[in-house]
């Protein structure tokens, strides 16, 4: 077990998690403190980002710290990245998970649920990585790149919207970025991947995945017969952070139970 412990490990790594007081961020957070990382945990809820922090802490292996971090507006990322440099020199992987979304029906849906969301989900996503690039770079070699994994969704793979509109457009376009950004960074020695999720129970999904009876309702639409789970999120981003993703860049992971693959036509069969 020596060998697989060493290949999937990222003891020793720095990593900023933004968004991670719920959801998916705090699952993959919860994966790299557990792998043995330092994970720097930020959302625009400062007290939950503390508070999760002393959580994670308390299962051992890596260290957890939680503080406040707005990627919605200029300024607010300006002051998460003064803060992240001032608790580490070097930055081993960026998660950019901090998203927002907005629901409402074709024929109400209104022109300002479009800036909002792109203005977080995507141009949020690009700018928190332009200004953290110069610390990723410091801490990637050619044996062990630095790691950036940005969070899509299966709504960007597949053409559904739900009344999400702006949601489903803008991790679209997170997805296209990631793999601009993948080949625009790799002489950079800094690997680009994003994770293209279904349905796991967070904070965004909570109006459908609340309760385990909303959860299976939800899960029996899922090829595999079940929605997500904590592991599921923590295991991928081990395996992108770690010395066993190393060669992987430009990848959209799903994460979606075989939802991406899923479709409605029939050709001869009833």
């Amino acid at each position: 077990m020596a060998h697989l412990d060493e290949l999937f490990s990222v003891a020793g790594k720095t990593a900023l998690v933004t968004g991670a007081a719920t959801g998916i961020g705090r699952m993959a957070a919860t994966g790299l403190v557990q792998g043995g990382a330092r994970v720097l945990i930020a959302s625009r809820k400062g007290a939950d980002c503390a508070r999760v922090a002393e959580e994670l802490n308390a299962l051992g292996k890596g260290s957890a710290e939680g503080f406040s971090g707005d990627v919605s507006t200029e300024e607010g990322i300006a002051a998460l990245v003064a803060e992240v440099r001032s608790r580490t020199d070097t930055l081993h992987i960026l998660i950019n998970n901090a998203g927002v979304s907005w629901g409402a029906e074709y024929e109400d849906f209104p022109y300002g649920a479009w800036a909002k969301v792109l203005g977080v989900n995507v141009t949020g996503l690009f700018h928190l990585t332009r200004e953290l690039t110069p610390m990723l770079e410091k801490a990637a070699s050619d044996e062990d790149p630095a790691r950036i994994i940005n969070l899509g969704s299966v709504m960007g793979t597949q053409p559904m919207a739900d009344g999400a509109y702006s949601y489903t457009a803008s991790k679209a376009a997170v997805h296209h970025l990631t793999r601009t950004l993948a080949n625009e960074l790799a002489a950079r020695r800094i690997t680009v991947n994003a994770f293209a999720p279904g349905p796991f129970q967070s904070r965004m999904t909570a109006f459908a995945t609340a309760t385990d009876e909303q959860a299976d309702k939800v899960g029996k639409r899922v090829p595999i017969g079940r929605i997500g789970a904590p592991d599921d999120i923590a295991g991928a981003t081990l395996y992108l952070c770690s010395r066993a993703g190393s060669y992987v860049t430009g990848a959209i992971l799903p994460l979606d139970g075989g939802q991406s693959a899923q479709h409605g036509m029939t050709l001869f069969k009833e």
